[in-house]
């Protein structure tokens, strides 16, 4: 299996800073993890959107997968009780 580059959405980057350090570096260790298999067990298809999710302990990781170009763009990294809203 080829290799996925994982991009990033300017938002996710003000979603980290709410985030503390140490569930930070976890978090980033499982997007890692997803340039190998974008759809790992536990990723789930979001209804009614092209968009899959991951758990990282009370965050969700909120993400894209295009496998056209190979890229896995991550939408959003929040706390589980606000991952879900738009």
């Amino acid at each position: 299996m080829a290799s996925y580059n994982v991009e990033f959405s300017a938002n996710v980057r003000k979603d980290f800073r709410k985030i503390p350090n140490v569930d930070v570096g976890k978090i980033l260790g499982k997007i890692h993890d997803l340039e190998e298999d974008p759809r790992p067990p536990g990723s789930i298809k979001l209804k009614g959107e092209e968009l899959y999710r991951i758990r990282v302990g009370v965050y969700r990781v909120v993400y894209e997968i295009e496998d056209e170009r190979l890229v896995v763009f991550i939408v959003r990294v929040k706390h589980r009780k606000e991952a879900y809203r738009h």
